[in-house]
């Protein structure tokens, strides 16, 4: 009989190319990955894999396996959430995902309120700008922004929450000596894969064509601080950020819609119901916030 754990190291290598690939994913070692490939191997009398310089490619018979694989993998997760649905304790793993700047300027504190509340209930927040599977129960539930309602995958369940608008931001001192006519060029602080965004060049604050680039949200926050230049940041995160002023002579951007999603049978458990019913209430009250209505601006 195959060992399903064997399949999933099989699919791990299929689908990350390479023995590494996979081990890190699977979150073991090198050597664990190429013994349970063997044993798979050994079972079926045939070679998975041909190992080439550029990595591991799939043989014909690796092929035919790899559909088969699929299928069982589908099955495998349609079981797991069906009986994980009829669990209606408040005890045990919810995982949740959101991206990071949600995380650590929004909802931390009602997390931690949630978490208090529930003491039985083990949470682990996926804090990433990666789209975990809920499908294949890489999370729950998932916040996130989205920006077309058309994307939004047709499996889940969707749970509409506040519009999020973004503006144009810069720090209090820059803005101050700008206006005191300081001769610095002003740039445009960006994260490396986005750029500027049309909508964000019509301000009064002219800026330098050399942009200042960062990696994360994080960074590009604490670079407007410094006075380096300005920068596009949801209205939640730069209204509530003492150092920070609106570009004067900019206007609000819609951003995309905050949606709770959950998968299937897994929204009918009572610790996701609970979870999804308490943020959505918290999302509603943060509507002005993430409007950008909150508060006035210089």
């Amino acid at each position: 009989m195959i060992d399903w754990d064997d399949v999933r190291y099989f699919l791990a290598v299929a689908r990350g190319g390479s023995v590494r690939a996979a081990a890190g994913r699977l979150g073991v070692n090198h050597s664990t990955v190429l013994r349970r490939i063997a044993q798979l191997e050994e079972r079926l009398g045939a070679h998975m894999f041909e190992k080439l310089p550029s990595g591991y490619r799939l043989t014909a018979a690796g092929e035919e396996v790899l559909e088969l694989a699929n299928q069982m993998e589908a099955s495998s997760h349609q079981l797991e959430t069906r009986v994980f649905g009829r669990d209606q304790s408040v005890r045990g793993l919810l995982r949740v995902t959101l991206a990071p700047t949600l995380a650590t300027h929004l909802l931390m504190p009602d997390l931690a309120d949630f978490a208090l509340l529930h003491p039985d209930i083990e949470m682990e927040i996926l804090s990433s700008g990666e789209l975990a599977n809920l499908t294949n129960r890489e999370a729950d539930v998932a916040i996130r922004i989205v920006h077309d309602r058309k994307t939004l995958p047709l499996n889940l369940h969707g749970l509409k929450g506040p519009d999020l608008f973004s503006g144009v931001y810069i720090s209090r001192d820059r803005l101050a000596a700008w206006r005191a006519g300081a001769p610095d060029p002003v740039r445009w602080i960006v994260i490396s894969v986005q750029g500027i965004p049309d909508w964000a060049r019509e301000g009064e604050v002219r800026s330098t064509g050399v942009p200042f680039r960062t990696t994360d949200g994080e960074a590009q926050i604490v670079a407007v601080r410094q006075g380096l230049g300005m920068t596009t940041l949801p209205c939640f995160v730069g209204d509530a950020d003492p150092l920070l002023a609106r570009g004067p002579g900019t206007d609000l951007h819609m951003h995309g819609t905050l949606w709770l999603l959950t998968q299937g049978e897994t929204r009918k458990t009572k610790r996701v119901q609970l979870f999804t019913e308490f943020v959505s209430r918290r999302l509603a009250a943060y509507a002005p916030l993430l409007a950008g209505l909150s508060i006035s601006r210089d």
